[in-house]
Parts: structure tokens; sequence; C-alpha cells
């Protein structure tokens, strides 16, 4: 079981950026697969997930209207789709699978875990 996010860089405050999530092995082909990050000094939040079928999406509020998912199953693929990003979004992006693509996105519920990108957003 793997995952690998990549698709990081550095970019000016106002452009856009899309990460990409591969994932191989059973079960995250049947696995929701959400994105993460964190900042230096703060703790890992959720920003958006996607059930297996892509059927179920949801963007977490602190960047709802800015970033979108979207999941290319036959590429074994989930891409985070971020737009006029801003210095605050600066961090390490992580996507990890679980079961489920719920609201509350608890980071110690979800069962496997990338290795990170970094995004770094100049003013």
């Amino acid at each position: 079981v793997q995952l690998q996010a990549s698709g990081g860089g550095l970019v000016q405050a106002g452009e856009s950026l899309t990460l990409s999530c591969t994932y191989s092995g059973s079960p995250l082909d049947y696995y929701a697969i959400g994105w993460f990050r964190q900042a230096p000094g703060k703790e890992r939040e959720g920003l958006a997930c996607i059930s297996s079928s892509a059927g179920m999406k949801l963007v977490k509020d602190p960047v709802k209207g800015r970033f979108t998912i979207s999941r290319d199953n036959s590429k074994n693929t989930v891409y985070l789709h971020m737009n006029d990003l801003k210095p605050e979004d600066t961090a390490v992006y992580y996507c990890a699978g679980d079961l489920l693509c719920v609201q509350a996105m608890k980071v110690d519920e979800y069962d496997y875990w990338g290795q990170g990108t970094l995004v770094t957003v100049s003013s």
C-alpha cells in the first residue's frame, strides 16, 4: 500500500498549483482519499476529501472556494487543484486514505499516508 504526493513547489501569491496523489495497493482502490497540510509549528489540518467513486467530495472552510478535489480512478490519482494561493497556504501537503470521506477529517482516522510535498507561496 503506497500513496505518493507530488506537484509541490514555489509559486507567487495569486497563482495556481495542482497536486497529485498517486496510490497503489489494495484497499486504496476502495478508499476515500483526503488532502491535509501542515505548516511549521501548526497541527496537521484536513483540507478536502473524495470518496472512492468520486461521488462524495468535500472541501473544508479554510480553502473552500479556492481549492477543489478530483479523482481519476483509471490513473489511481487524486488531484488537489489550488487557486489564488496565499502565503498562508505555505505548508507540507499530504494525501491519506480512509474508508470514508466525512466532514470531520480526523488525522488519526486515516489509515495510510503519503510522504508529503512542500508548497511555498511567496508574497
